[in-house]
């Protein structure tokens, strides 16, 4: 699961997302999180939450935004994986970050998070990222935590009622803020 391929960064194309990816980012983005096929990877939601973990109107909407870019990460022509960076004063936040179920585990979120950092340092300065993860994802949150990230211990509800995010199959969901300082 958390094994670095040698190759990992081979062959990757970062580039930010347009009007014309939004489709294929939201196919992307569920398969990584929601329904069976979420299942050939580690991050999984599906045990969790049930339903759309994002739609065509929510990618497009960091799209646009003057303050945001949606980060696209192409192999041999084809999208494995996104993020969303968002300038926010002083830190960045990250989200929306999705690998290819069938390339989770060889070490390509590691290259991903660890550009995202930097293009946050490089374009607006930042000196921390920022980020939410539903605090029952220990695997995920332990992860994190390998990459330089600190629980905080700061939640924030989970939108309930609110099915854009998901249909939550537990009473217990929260999101915890997890920041790390950009050096």
């Amino acid at each position: 699961m958390d094994t670095a391929a040698p190759d990992a960064s081979a062959g990757l194309v970062f580039r930010e997302a347009t009007d014309a990816d939004v489709d294929t980012l939201v196919t992307l983005i569920e398969s990584a999180y929601r329904g069976d096929s979420s299942r050939a990877g580690w991050t999984t939601e599906a045990d969790i939450l049930e339903g759309q973990r994002t739609d065509p109107e929510g990618v497009l909407a960091v799209i646009k935004s003057s303050d945001s870019r949606l980060l696209t990460v192409e192999r041999d022509g084809r999208v494995v994986a996104c993020c969303q960076l968002e300038h926010r004063g002083t830190h960045a936040y990250f989200g929306m970050f999705a690998v290819s179920p069938a390339l989770q585990g060889a070490g390509l979120g590691k290259v991903i998070i660890a550009e995202a950092e930097r293009q946050a340092r490089e374009t607006w300065g930042a000196t921390e990222m920022h980020m939410t993860v539903i605090s029952v994802r220990d695997d995920l949150i332990a992860w994190y935590e390998r990459r330089g990230y600190r629980r905080t211990g700061r939640m924030t509800p989970f939108p309930y009622g609110d099915e854009r995010f998901g249909i939550p199959q537990r009473a217990d969901l929260q999101f915890e803020l997890l920041v790390k300082a950009l050096a």
